[in-house]
């Protein structure tokens, strides 16, 4: 009979928590027979996160959350707990944008207050000042920040790491959209560009961080393929080494054409940043087995050494830490800029 119970409860917790977008409102579950007593012994026993007072999430969908997916709940939250309609920016505006960050993400809410002259924190919200009027979309129920204003807010006010690796993420995604279009046969304007955010940092002329958010527009590239390769290359720039080429091809190697991360031309050495999640990941993996890409990557690795003087991985670890990274460049032989 328990387990009887529990299952109508999970099912009942699924389909309010479906029918309001993941984020369930304590009047939704006094609706479906929930009193406040039988709400807080769901909390008590894991059924229910409460991310903010007056909202849950099943417990289930927030133990399998990434701190990304975490953030995200958390934002939204925030915007449906506001006395008055909100315009979520910087760092929060990037999460319901779907960018990566390095680090974690921050414990408030950003906002823009349009009406503001100087910026502001609360106990859920950091406010900063509007600017110029920005353009404004809906995600997920949420008003936030264009992408692009999104990006030179985080590129102005974060630091140059994170502005770059956000940067080359959307330039990345709408190269990609382009790209796929153009193989069904449609053309498609490109939605971002350098030009477009350029435009974008000179409308909004931060009052402070505007060379550091130039610098990262300068530097961003859409052929860096996530995060840790985007790292990687902030942190080559950073440390004075010589900047790679990225995404360089090799063809006809053993009948096969193949792309290495980064490929310094003039020493003829290849670098590769290793993310664990080609190894791991589902949608990465496409139903292959870790030990069938793991040899194919080993093949890989083994053609192109006998095309290049040097082959050479590192991981997330060493890539975040400045000084592991410098090291592991020097003794590796990675030239100086």
């Amino acid at each position: 009979m328990t387990d009887i119970r529990s299952s109508v409860r999970a099912d009942l917790l699924d389909t309010v928590s479906a029918r309001h977008g993941g984020l369930i409102p304590a009047a939704a579950l006094r609706e479906s027979g929930l009193n406040s007593h039988a709400v807080e012994a769901l909390v008590r026993d894991g059924s229910l996160v409460r991310p903010r007072r007056g909202l849950y999430v099943p417990g289930e969908t927030w133990r399998s959350a990434d701190p990304d997916e975490r953030y995200r709940l958390y934002v939204r939250a925030t915007a449906a707990m506001a006395a008055r309609p909100i315009v979520v920016s910087h760092l929060s505006a990037a999460t319901l944008h779907g960018l990566p960050t390095i680090g974690h993400w921050p414990r408030t809410v950003h906002t823009l207050n349009l009406d503001a002259s100087g910026g502001s924190t609360a106990r859920h919200q950091t406010s900063h000042r509007g600017g110029p009027d920005p353009e404004l979309q809906v995600i997920d129920g949420v008003l936030v920040t264009s992408l692009a204003r999104t990006l030179i807010d985080v590129a102005a006010a974060t630091s140059f790491l994170i502005g770059v690796v956000m940067i080359d993420d959307a330039l990345r995604v709408d190269r990609e959209r382009v790209a796929s279009a153009a193989r069904r046969g449609i053309l498609l304007p490109a939605a971002l560009t350098k030009a477009l955010l350029f435009a974008e940092l000179a409308a909004v002329s931060p009052r402070f961080g505007a060379r550091q958010a130039n610098r990262a527009i300068e530097f961003g590239n859409a052929l860096s393929a996530n995060g840790g390769e985007s790292m990687s290359r902030v942190r080559i720039f950073q440390l004075g080494f010589e900047v790679p080429e990225l995404q360089v091809p090799f063809r006809n190697v053993e009948g096969r054409d193949y792309w290495v991360d980064y490929y310094w031309r003039r020493v003829r050495k290849i670098g590769e940043f290793d993310g664990m999640q080609k190894y791991t990941r589902g949608r990465v993996l496409a139903g292959r087995d870790p030990g069938e890409v793991v040899w194919r990557e080993k093949r890989r690795e083994d053609a192109l050494r006998r095309h290049s003087d040097s082959f050479d991985r590192w991981d997330w670890d060493t890539a975040l830490s400045p000084v592991l990274f410098d090291r592991f460049l020097r003794e590796r032989g990675v030239p100086r800029a």
